[in-house]
């Protein structure tokens, strides 16, 4: 990679971390100044005093010189530990904040691109680097303190030892000026061996690393994920597989043995690099010192020389580390920046929703159609579904019914433009539902999946879906789904926080109460449409006849899909649509679907219905 995308990838990697970590940066840099600065003060102060002491020996001035290094040398630091508080502080968090680059990405991109398997190990890729080893914004972080010291100790050293070459003994061979040029040199040499030396030891990381991915995801799996839900733990138990985990961590610890031999290999590399460093050392000081004793300087000069150099010698090295350094972590940061960059393929409309779809006056002035509408899954051949050519009955309660894999499913995930259609057209008011503004567009539905989440906040905030919330709105809307008397059993009311992940007062609820909830958070959105995939599916009978009951009240005038398997609840819609193999195949009451004994409905109806008949 070119040293100038390097600076480009470098400097973007600082932008998103004042972007999601503020403050950061610049409390490491200001603790990092500090630190690399308290040295060469102490140093050329000492060296002040060494020099004092030897000549004229003028208390006030001794006096003066120690009272201003031991100010220095506290201002210093209690700069460092203020600031590093407050990076301790923000490094503890910055993990948290850098999941949430991939929460942000993830809520921005394509739906489709979600359920791409490439895209899918591309990010779980950036995410192994980052989180596992800390390579990428990890790195950037870490090397920021070595960066800040190498500019503030080569300026330094260069400005202390610049006297060392002006300082003359008499001696044309010391007093000459081709030294500079010299030092430079053995300098370069030094900074050539450390860097070569460094990227061999990281060639060796690398391949270390390379073995080490299975072992760090089978590690997290065996030694943590296995064990950490309780539907994991029941089947552990009582299956016995804490056999395969003790299995598979045995192969883990052969797998650790293995791995000295890269350590080793890595200590090699770092002893070599003490070896330079030390000898580049010895260099500077036999230059000192054969000067001084020429005559060139005083004694206390000395100390302020050689710290100096050797300060040199160790930044010069620190210098051509971050280089190497650099060049990794630019390389993980460039895939990083790969993902988020990923382009969202949507075509994005414009138009606001029209006005009249979000009429609360039982008016429903508006329509939804789907014109020659097929689609097939990306990746896939096979189309789900086929020439779909129907309107929605606006303002009426219908029911979705249909054998798994019909298309009921993927028909709502393509009005929810979760998906675009392969082929043909939805239109809203005769306008394709492309060319409107998603945001806008989104807000005309709600929607109750299979596989609804709720999460560990409290009750209010899961039906709000945000901080603040209306309590008398909450209160209606749990009434409607028939959660209100397990409502006023919680000792904190709204403010009660579901399940224990974040609070040891959580309430744990069955799966019928999550129901309940999602169903209370569809209708608190308060949308002119609701789409309800199986929201009965885990629900008692007599639970579930309750919200067969109250399905009218709870859906008010709004227009309502009802996609279930259970046919009985079709009794409580006003239209049915039955899908098969991708397709409509029938379309009316329940009255008028049962009494065609040749169609899909009646074959449905009647394969549960046996069930439940009285054998005579």
């Amino acid at each position: 990679m070119k040293f100038r995308k390097r600076i480009e990838i470098t400097r973007r990697g600082y932008e998103i971390l004042h972007e999601y970590t503020p403050g950061l940066i610049r409390a490491k840099t200001l603790s990092s100044a500090a630190e690399a600065l308290s040295p060469f003060a102490t140093v050329w102060f000492y060296a002040r005093i060494i020099n004092e002491l030897m000549n004229e020996r003028r208390l006030n001035l001794i006096i003066l010189y120690v009272a201003a290094v031991i100010t220095l040398h506290l201002i210093f630091s209690m700069v460092k530990n203020v600031m590093d508080r407050i990076v301790n502080e923000k490094q503890a968090s910055m993990w948290n904040w850098f999941e949430k680059i991939f929460s942000d990405k993830q809520m921005s991109m394509d739906y489709v691109d979600l359920e791409d398997p490439e895209i899918q190990k591309q990010r779980q890729k950036v995410e192994e680097n980052l989180f596992m080893f800390g390579n990428g914004l990890g790195q950037l972080v870490w090397d920021t303190s070595g960066l800040v010291k190498v500019a503030v100790g080569l300026i330094a050293s260069a400005l202390m030892t610049a006297t060392l070459f002006l300082s003359k003994s008499g001696n044309r061979i010391a007093d000459s000026y081709l030294w500079i040029p010299a030092i430079l040199l053995v300098m370069t040499v030094f900074g050539f061996i450390y860097h070569h030396l460094s990227l061999k030891e990281n060639d060796i990381f690398e391949e270390w690393t390379k073995g080490t991915v299975w072992y760090n995801r089978a590690f997290m799996f065996y030694g943590h994920e296995l064990y950490d839900s309780t539907a994991r733990a029941k089947d552990v138990r009582i299956y016995g597989q804490e056999r395969l985990a003790d299995r598979e961590m045995q192969r883990m610890e052969e797998h650790n043995r293995k791995d000295n031999r890269f350590l080793n290999r890595m200590s090699s590399c770092q002893g070599l690099l003490l070896f330079a460093q030390g000898l580049c050392n010895a260099l500077c000081y036999l230059f000192v010192i054969a000067k001084a004793s020429l005559g060139a300087f005083d004694v206390g000069s000395i100390v302020q020389y050689v710290g100096a150099l050797t300060e040199l010698v160790g930044y010069v090295g620190l210098l051509t580390w971050i280089f190497s350094e650099n060049k990794v972590y630019t390389g993980h940061l460039e895939k990083l920046f790969a993902y988020l960059d990923l382009p969202n393929k949507k075509y994005q409309g414009t138009l606001p929703a029209p006005k009249s779809f979000f009429c609360n006056d039982g008016e429903n002035d508006y329509s939804i159609e789907f014109r020659h509408v097929s689609f097939k899954y990306p990746g896939t051949d096979t189309y789900v579904l086929k020439d779909i050519n129907t309107t929605l009955s606006i303002g009426k309660k219908q029911a979705f019914v249909g054998t798994n894999g019909a298309g009921k499913t993927t028909f709502v995930k393509l009005l929810c433009r979760l998906y675009d259609p392969t082929e043909g057209e939805i239109l809203l008011n005769g306008i394709d539902i492309r060319k409107y503004d998603y945001e806008e567009y989104m807000k005309l539905f709600s929607f109750v999946f299979q596989d609804f989440k709720l999460f560990a906040f409290s009750l209010g905030q899961n039906i709000a879906a945000d901080t603040e919330y209306d309590k008398e709105r909450l209160e209606e809307c749990m009434k409607k789904v028939s959660f209100y008397d397990r409502y006023l059993t919680m000792e904190h009311g709204a403010d009660t926080c579901l399940y224990k992940d974040l609070s040891a007062d959580g309430v744990e609820i069955s799966g019928g109460e999550a129901q309940k909830i999602a169903l209370a958070r569809a209708l608190y959105k308060g949308t002119p449409m609701i789409v309800l995939d199986e929201p009965t599916a885990a629900l008692d009978p007599i639970a579930e006849a309750q919200v067969y009951e109250d399905f009218s009240n709870m859906v008010d005038n709004k227009t309502a899909i009802y996609i279930s398997h259970r046919l009985s609840s079709c009794r409580f819609c006003d239209e049915i649509t039955v899908f098969d193999g991708g397709r409509i195949v029938q379309k009316g009451t329940h009255e008028e679907l049962v009494g065609d004994t040749s169609g899909e409905y009646y074959a449905l109806w009647n394969a549960q219905a046996q069930y439940y008949r009285t054998k005579k």
